[in-house]
């Protein structure tokens, strides 16, 4: 499983890549715009936190084709280092995937809601498909059934794609998520940090420095022990 997160928060991004396996950062035109700051400071900003080895998403605005292509060029040329564009599953972002994967660059096929759509974006040549699993819940979809079908699909034809789960908003759906096949996913930073949470985790270790400080003194670390 590739984790990622999903935000163009600098101190977020820097908090859970200090803590956490992160494989990368996604960003989207929504989520630059929450910060008000110059895209070419957020995402140089990113990718000093991350550094090179890191994946960076960056999607591109345009809505044709052409124009599609000439962003994710001046993207790929800006971040440097692991870059992805992503490039909505419209009809002009599907020629702009396959144009791009053509030339080699990498692609992430965004804004999925179904699975033929996933499918197509595959056979255009994306490397990572994202479909929208909360989107889709909050309309009585079921999103993690179609990560399922993709996942699926993706085995069925033999395909090298990616499933990157997006659109999260509890660690249920993210669970849900891991348990179809689906091989990553990008999660908000509120969501993620709740990944390794839970109250019984918390309580007992709150009994473990309970007992050792009752034992040993309080402020004791095996580090004056041993």
């Amino acid at each position: 499983m590739l984790y990622m997160i999903d935000s163009a928060n600098i101190e977020a991004i820097r908090r859970c890549v200090d803590l956490y396996p992160v494989a990368g950062v996604t960003t989207n035109p929504t989520i630059v715009s929450r910060e008000h700051r110059p895209l070419a400071d957020i995402l140089k900003d990113i990718r000093a936190v991350i550094g090179d080895d890191r994946m960076l998403h960056a999607q591109v605005s345009a809505s044709d084709t052409e124009t599609m292509i000439a962003e994710a060029h001046r993207l790929n040329e800006f971040v440097g280092g692991e870059f992805i564009v992503k490039v909505p599953v419209s009809a002009p972002g599907m020629k702009a995937i396959r144009l791009l994967s053509q030339e080699g660059m990498r692609v992430t096929a965004t804004a999925i809601l179904s699975a033929q759509q996933a499918l197509m974006a595959a056979v255009a040549g994306a490397e990572f498909l994202a479909p929208y699993i909360n989107r889709l819940d909050n309309i009585g979809g079921d999103g993690c059934k179609v990560a399922a079908d993709i996942v699926h699909l993706l085995k069925v034809h033999q395909l090298p794609a990616k499933v990157l789960g997006a659109s999260f908003k509890n660690v249920q759906q993210v669970q849900d998520l891991a348990m179809s096949g689906a091989q990553s996913v990008t999660v908000a930073p509120d969501v993620f940090e709740n990944l390794i949470r839970h109250p019984l985790t918390d309580s007992g270790l709150a009994q473990f420095h309970a007992d050792w400080e009752q034992a040993f003194g309080e402020g004791k670390t095996i580090l004056d022990m041993l």
